[in-house]
């Protein structure tokens, strides 16, 4: 899938979603920091180059994002919401140490058992938590 910002920018355009600046730059900012950032990181960034920028507004624009197919919600932990550029389906390993979030390929639709196939499903997830190869080193390190 390609999710350069240009092409995501052509996508909000045939989906008629104004291109305003501040949506502009909260895409952009999607695009180039693939780290599945929350609202606060997206807005502390932005901030410093829009000091205008309200908070609300980066809520609304991830909203608008997300119902248009462009951003998906990832909620890990019960209080906090992230955000991942890509849609496509993927699994998500999140360090307990760190807090990095990793993304890994798998196929989901073989996960979904029989007994769903009546059911209409909205969302599919597959998170793993633990420690990452250098938190799990660095561990190992300090015994």
């Amino acid at each position: 899938m390609d999710l350069t910002f240009e092409y995501l920018k052509k996508k909000l355009k045939t989906k008629n979603i104004s291109l305003s600046y501040q949506r502009l730059k909260v895409l952009e900012y999607l695009t180039q920091n693939r780290c599945h950032p929350t609202v606060e990181q997206i807005f502390t960034e932005l901030q410093k180059d829009i000091p205008t920028l309200s908070k609300t507004t980066v809520y609304n624009t991830l909203r608008i994002l997300a119902e248009a197919g462009l951003v998906k919600v990832i909620i890990i932990e019960d209080k906090e919401t992230r955000y991942d550029i890509d849609t496509e389906d993927h699994g998500h390993f999140k360090c307990e140490c760190c807090g990095t979030i990793f993304d890994f390929p798998i196929d989901i639709d073989s996960l979904i058992p029989e007994d769903l196939s009546k059911f209409k499903i909205n969302d599919k997830n597959v998170y793993f938590k633990g420690l990452c190869p250098e938190c799990l080193s660095n561990k190992n390190e300090f015994k």
